[in-house]
């Protein structure tokens, strides 16, 4: 009996070692629930376990890397985006520069003409070309340096129809290297179109202020309000009745009238001439002088500085004159011309 106890203790020591028991209890008087699973069994569990879990791991670090790189790459994307639309309205921009160049080349164009400057040679700068030609040999090619040059007329036609193509170059997906050459190109053109017209500005100012200087130098008003009785040129002599020369224009006006100085000039002579009896001569620069006889009375001192309406005298009949009148006359150069040539008003 004993001998049968220990061999059926043997047997239940194998199945131990061979086996896993799981003993659950359910109270004091239920019987207990026992699970035996084999040891091999419980090792394939655990190995596919393991197995398991490291797919997991390898699987949840591939989604995290790979997520990264999708917010890098969506990253990137954004900043691509951004810069293409920088790009675009940059591209506007420097349409919108072009343009109004333009319109300062037509402005300053007719600047020109109302200044009577004359316009520059519309040649090719850049591409200056002549000499004598023969004919090409049979067999020949043209080089690479003696290719035509795109000249200056090219790159501005380019840099227009550049231009005018950058807008559909954003929605159409135009490579942005290709955008950015065309967005360059357009500048390289600005900056020289700008260097021509800031000479032409130059130009035009110089010519505007001495337009200006010299407009300020014309005797271009009446010097003084009356009617004119004799006019510049060949005329009868109401002294002696014989064909004279009148080298000026007398005005009638009343006595003690204002004399207006036409224009801005300087007093280079106040005195007294047997014929023109008080006499003012105005130098106005640019070699243009203007006299006034037959004054009542001079206001103004040799050497000063007049303006255009300033008073230099007063309408009188010193001299020889057969009544009060202002004898007034104007010389270019020494030259004595006809003053209504130059009045305006």
């Amino acid at each position: 009996m004993q001998q049968g106890v220990r061999d059926m203790g043997q047997v239940h020591g194998v199945e131990s070692n061979d086996s896993y028991t799981v003993v659950i209890f359910r109270g004091s008087t239920a019987k207990p629930l026992r699970f035996s699973f084999p040891r091999k069994f419980v090792r394939k569990i655990l190995i596919l376990g393991a197995i398991l879990l490291a797919a997991d791991i390898l699987v949840i670090s591939h989604y995290v890397v790979r997520t990264g790189e999708v917010w890098e790459l969506s990253a990137f994307r954004a900043e691509a985006l951004s810069a293409r639309q920088q790009t675009v309205a940059f591209s506007t921009a420097v349409d919108d520069l072009k343009k109004r160049l333009t319109s300062m080349k037509e402005v300053n164009q007719r600047l020109r003409v109302m200044l009577g400057i004359e316009s520059p040679k519309t040649g090719d700068q850049f591409n200056g070309r002549g000499g004598e030609e023969t004919p090409l040999p049979e067999g020949s090619t043209l080089n690479s340096v003696d290719k035509p040059f795109k000249g200056e007329s090219e790159l501005q036609s380019s840099a227009v129809s550049g231009q005018s193509d950058l807008a559909a170059s954003g929605q159409n997906g135009l490579d942005q290297q290709e955008l950015v050459a065309s967005v360059k190109q357009s500048i390289v053109w600005l900056a020289k179109e700008a260097d021509v017209q800031e000479h032409t500005l130059q130009e035009l100012s110089l010519a505007a202020e001495q337009r200006s200087s010299r407009w300020a130098a014309t005797p271009s008003i009446w010097p003084v309000k009356g009617w004119v009785t004799s006019g510049f040129g060949p005329r009868v002599s109401p002294f002696t009745e014989k064909p004279a020369w009148h080298d000026g224009l007398d005005i009638g006006a009343a006595a003690n009238a204002p004399v207006q100085a036409p224009a801005q000039g300087r007093v280079t002579s106040v005195g007294f001439d047997p014929k023109l009896g008080n006499v003012v001569k105005l130098d106005h620069g640019f070699g243009i002088e203007t006299l006034y006889g037959h004054l009542a009375k001079t206001l103004v001192k040799e050497g000063q500085r007049v303006r255009r309406g300033d008073v230099v005298g007063l309408v009188g009949s010193s001299g020889l004159a057969t009544g009060p009148h202002l004898h007034y006359m104007v010389k270019v150069n020494g030259q004595t011309f006809d003053p209504t040539k130059y009045i305006l008003d």
